[in-house]
């Protein structure tokens, strides 16, 4: 995959999450030519997705993780809001259930992945299990590095069956998430948006840095590349997605000229 952002994470550099910026606006200035550039994106996605769903060759995953309050479920709402809800299937991914804790743990993954002609949204992954799993000791630093070669090679497979991924890291500051956790507590019409698991995890912040840290430098390759999206300006967010995704299928239906018929000659025997 060729697509050029300044948010991707280079296989193999030498990757530093303080490096880089949570509140860049790529040179906007105002939010409302922010959000007439997405709204250009979005009716791309509407067309591109016709295009996936025609051809039936080709899927999409789209991996977003983030902090407490990094605003997967916005980037969901405010990205996806035009295209037809029959092509798009969101998961997410929550603590395993029993059935789903018996099984090896890329097991509930695999079963959620996207089938041709179809773009499949992860909330939150996989990578809950390099994760939340080491911040809490469940497992430790060598099988983490061991699932990191497990996850490389389950993307690759997929990648090898017409599916591509794109993984987004939403990059938001201490500060940022203090004022949104704020702003919560506040409006009582959002307080079904707290739960405690929220203020326990936000004491570990330093620790969550560090293990996204490891495993974006370890997962990021050429067929499954990480974004690190800056994420404090949340128009800005959604702009740098949607702007990635409308690449990504550009990518794939253009420059590659993959398509399921030849529509030309298909019109020409009318």
């Amino acid at each position: 995959m060729t697509i050029k952002s300044p948010y991707r994470v280079k296989p193999g550099s030498k990757f530093r999450l303080k490096d880089w910026l949570t509140d860049d606006t790529g040179g906007f200035y105002e939010e409302e030519e922010v959000a007439n550039e997405l709204e250009i994106h979005r009716a791309k996605l509407d067309t591109l997705q016709d295009v996936l769903s025609a051809e039936g060759q080709h899927a999409l995953l789209i991996v977003l993780q983030a902090m407490d309050t990094g605003g997967k479920d916005g980037t969901i709402r405010h990205i996806f809001s035009g295209v037809n809800p029959q092509g798009v299937n969101v998961t997410a991914f929550k603590v395993p259930t029993p059935l789903e804790a018996g099984h090896d743990y890329l097991w509930r993954v695999h079963a959620a992945v996207p089938r041709l002609g179809t773009i499949q949204i992860f909330n939150r992954s996989h990578y809950e299990d390099v994760l939340i799993t080491r911040v809490h000791k469940l497992i430790t630093d060598k099988v983490a590095k061991r699932r990191f070669r497990e996850i490389n090679n389950f993307e690759e497979m997929l990648f090898h069956n017409n599916v591509t991924i794109l993984k987004f890291f939403l990059h938001i500051s201490h500060k940022e998430q203090t004022k949104r956790l704020k702003a919560r507590c506040e409006e009582k019409d959002k307080h079904y948006k707290i739960s405690e698991t929220d203020f326990q995890e936000r004491k570990h912040w330093d620790k969550y840095q560090q293990v996204y840290e490891d495993a974006i430098r370890a997962t990021s390759q050429k067929h499954a590349p990480w974004f690190v999206i800056p994420s404090d300006h949340k128009c800005y967010r959604n702009l740098s997605i949607s702007r990635i995704i409308v690449d990504a299928f550009e990518e794939i239906f253009f420059f590659k000229q993959k398509t399921a018929f030849d529509v030309t000659k298909m019109c020409g025997q009318l």
